[in-house]
């Protein structure tokens, strides 16, 4: 563990990243820096977005992370914008096992959330979405994907990788997109009824 001493914002070598909060990129040049002693230096810069801190520690690695995925509009149910959204913050800070469960749990929700019974089994959430045409043409992979992944961080030994996190939250993404985000941009005068 690294110890660390703080003191006043001054001129600090620019660096350039995306900000964890905001997801702007910036390359501010002031902020807080400090030494260890034994030649450890880190790094706090202020987003001159945000405002918000970002801390680079001496193994260069940023705190808060980028989060993986993007934002998705038009969804209509909590459950399932909290769930994703938590997978998306799991993955900014290290917790790619995490993120992956949730996208597996994601599949739950957004059957339940289009009139699937609720405590019935996986396996039945994953039937429910693709019978009632909630898995676009070709997207039975992506469920797959997301399926087979959470059942590995669910009862495999080994934890999930950043490349498990970012492949399962993009194909939770583009479901999401297809079941929420896409219908939610058709004015309600142009659906069929």
């Amino acid at each position: 563990m690294y110890h660390y001493s703080w003191h006043q914002s001054s001129n600090v070598s620019r660096q350039k990243y995306t900000c964890g909060f905001c997801s702007s990129i910036v390359s501010p040049d002031h902020g807080y820096q400090t030494a260890n002693g034994v030649g450890h230096t880190a790094r706090i810069y202020i987003c001159p977005n945000c405002g918000c801190p970002t801390f680079f520690g001496a193994d260069k690695k940023q705190v808060p992370a980028i989060r993986l995925g993007n934002e998705v509009k038009g969804i209509t149910d909590e459950h399932v914008q909290s769930a994703y959204n938590e997978a998306r913050d799991c993955s900014g800070c290290g917790a790619y096992s995490g993120s992956v469960l949730l996208c597996r749990k994601l599949l739950m929700n957004i059957a339940v959330n289009h009139g699937a019974k609720a405590g019935e089994s996986f396996s039945y959430y994953i039937d429910y979405l693709e019978s009632n045409g909630f898995v676009p043409p070709n997207g039975k992979a992506w469920v797959d994907v997301i399926r087979k992944k959470g059942n590995e961080a669910t009862h495999e030994i080994p934890i999930m990788s950043s490349a498990d996190a970012q492949q399962v939250l993009h194909f939770t993404e583009m479901l999401l997109r297809f079941i929420y985000e896409f219908p939610s941009m058709i004015p309600q005068e142009n659906t069929l009824q």
